[in-house]
């Protein structure tokens, strides 16, 4: 009940603040992590919530909102917009996945296959929080279009490497370690994710159902439930699953895309805040002291040098950004919640250097959230007052 309280009493702060968070850098991210640091063991202990809690807490929300963020991406929109994206996750990622690498072995003296597996849980950007550039109508389209597909796809494409890195250091969980297996999980959700938005659209048209415009929406949210119960059932990879699936609903079922928007995105804002809450409830006093002051150097320089250098480079030729929208884009590769995933099942592993591990990812984490919510405001008022500059004749 205590932590049911404090998100009650932290959403109506986001409420009343939400005026002032609009054109400040104040956030609403800051308060419901704050609202959790004050509520778990930090300071009252309130609620001590679980690392499995968590971890499935924050793996709905990424779910939900991959599922939510595929639908900004039809195959129409991916037609013209893939260039730039595409650049990002293979070129960009494993550039960021080797500099943050890089980063751990030297600062921190983590042997190099750790210092791998680090680089695989910091290198995606995180869709909830990106999502607070992608869903602003005044940032340019091509560059929410960017950090939308980037964003939904790094996390899916990271879990595999995760999964076998923590096998190769003699880690145990419940999923599966060896390549093949892992590189199945990811095709298989490829194919869910396909298949069920497909079935679903199908069964709207049989002659003898029908689908009224009140119940249009609930019907998106009724595959994206059966969805993940399916993933979790069979073993597939959730979330390429719900990014796929949401491209796949937005391309088949345009108007029940629609009609779910204004549900997906108030569903995924408010499973976010909560998951938010329970990752600041998990964090304690012991935890923090484990990231060190090389810890916090690092996690700095993963945000500042880890992912903006690699995003330009990868960039380097594009002519459909401008200027400032390739530097946005660079900056704001923010780390959350599938880094919250993935540094729990670490955690869970039972490998060498398990908990410094998660500390060094749960202190990248916050530092990123209170970088990235605190600028996402600055950043999008930045993209709308300064012109972009001319396309460059030829350019496609």
């Amino acid at each position: 009940m205590a932590f049911v309280t404090t998100f009650g009493v932290a959403l109506l702060a986001a409420v009343l603040l939400s005026s002032l968070s609009a054109r400040s850098p104040l956030s609403t991210s800051g308060i419901f992590l704050f609202a959790g640091l004050i509520a778990g063991p930090l300071v009252f202990d309130a609620e001590r919530l679980g690392s499995d809690t968590v971890r499935e807490i924050a793996s709905v929300t990424l779910f939900a909102v991959l599922f939510a963020d595929g639908q900004r991406a039809p195959i129409s929109k991916l037609r013209h917009q893939w260039m730039d994206p595409t650049r990002a996750l293979f070129i960009g990622m494993p550039l960021t996945f080797a500099v943050v690498a890089v980063l751990a072995h030297l600062l921190i003296g983590f042997d190099w296959t750790t210092s791998l597996l680090i680089g695989a849980i910091l290198a995606p950007t995180d869709p909830v929080f990106a999502a607070a550039l992608v869903g602003r109508d005044d940032v340019p389209s091509r560059l929410r279009s960017l950090l939308n597909i980037e964003s939904g796809l790094n996390d899916g494409l990271a879990l595999p490497v995760v999964l076998i890195l923590i096998g190769t250091l003699g880690g145990q969980i419940d999923e599966t370690t060896s390549l093949g297996p892992v590189l199945f999980e990811v095709v298989l959700g490829v194919v869910l994710g396909i298949v069920a938005p497909v079935v679903g659209s199908l069964l709207v048209r049989l002659p003898v159902l029908g689908v009224t415009p009140r119940a249009q929406s609930a019907g998106p949210l009724a595959i994206a439930i059966l969805l993940f119960v399916l993933t979790d059932t069979i073993g597939a990879n959730p979330y390429i699953a719900a990014f796929t699936a949401g491209i796949t609903l937005a391309s088949v079922a345009p108007h029940a895309s629609e009609s779910f928007a204004p549900v997906g995105e108030l569903t995924s804002e408010l499973a976010k805040n909560a998951a938010l809450l329970a990752f600041g409830a998990l964090i304690t006093p012991a935890l923090l002291g484990q990231v060190g002051v090389t810890g916090w150097i690092f996690a700095v320089l993963v945000l500042v040098v880890g992912r903006p250098i690699p995003v330009l480079l990868s960039l380097i030729g594009s002519h459909r950004l401008a200027r400032n929208e390739r530097l946005s884009a660079a900056w704001f590769g923010p780390k959350g919640f599938a880094s919250v995933v993935y540094g729990l099942l670490v955690l869970s592993s039972g490998i060498d250097s398990a908990e410094k591990v998660f500390a060094i990812i749960a202190g990248t984490v916050i530092v990123s959230i209170a970088l990235h919510s605190a600028t996402d405001t600055p950043v999008a008022i930045l993209l709308h007052e300064e012109p972009a500059e001319p396309p460059v004749t030829g350019a496609r």
